[in-house]
C-alpha cells in the first residue's frame, strides 16, 4: 500500500489533490457530551451563567469547521458551502448528541471538517459548563456519512 503522505525522502507532505475532479461532497459527523442530570437541566432552561450553551457551541462548531485547515496539519484549506450543526437533548443518557453536516463542491473531502465542527461544539458545551461540572465528557466522535469523490459513499451502519 503506498502511503500518500509520504514523500520521497520518506517525510509527510499534503497530498496533491489538483488532478482530482470537483464533485459536490457533503459529510455528516456525530458527538456527544454527557453530563449530570442538573447541568442538562440548566441547559435546557438557560440558567448557565456564560449564556445560551447550545448557540454558543452551534457558532463554534461552524467557526471550527472552517478554520479546520489552520489545525490540522495534512487538510487542504477549502471553501466550504454549508454548515449546518444540530443538538439532540439526551435525558434518559443525560447527554448532548452533537450533528455536524459539512458541504462543498471541490476536489477533496470535508469529513475533517464535519468531524472539527462536533469536536469543537463538544469542547464549548464543556466550557461553558465547566464551572458546574468538571466530570462532562466529550465522547463518541466519528464520521456517519460521507458522498462525492472518488471513493463515493460511506454510510456507517
Amino acid at each position: 500500500m503506498e502511503l500518500t503522505h509520504i514523500n520521497e525522502q520518506g517525510r509527510t507532505k499534503m497530498v496533491d489533490v489538483s488532478e482530482k475532479k470537483e464533485t459536490l461532497r457533503e459529510a455528516v459527523a456525530y458527538g456527544c457530551v454527557y453530563m449530570k442530570k442538573e447541568t442538562l437541566q440548566r441547559i435546557k432552561e438557560g440558567d448557565i451563567k456564560k449564556g445560551d450553551v447550545l448557540s454558543v457551541a452551534q457558532v463554534a462548531g461552524i467557526m471550527g469547521s472552517k478554520k479546520t485547515s489552520d489545525i490540522i496539519p495534512m487538510c487542504h484549506p477549502i471553501m466550504i458551502s454549508g454548515c449546518d450543526i444540530n443538538f439532540n437533548i439526551d435525558c434518559e443518557k443525560n447527554r448532548i448528541e452533537i450533528i455536524a453536516t459539512v458541504k462543498n463542491t471541490g476536489q477533496t473531502g470535508v469529513e475533517m471538517e464535519a468531524l472539527t465542527a462536533v469536536a469543537l461544539a463538544g469542547l464549548t458545551i464543556y466550557d461553558m459548563c465547566k464551572a458546574i461540572d468538571r466530570e462532562m465528557i466529550v465522547s463518541d466522535i466519528m464520521l456517519m456519512k460521507k458522498t462525492g469523490g472518488k471513493s463515493g459513499i460511506f454510510e456507517r451502519e
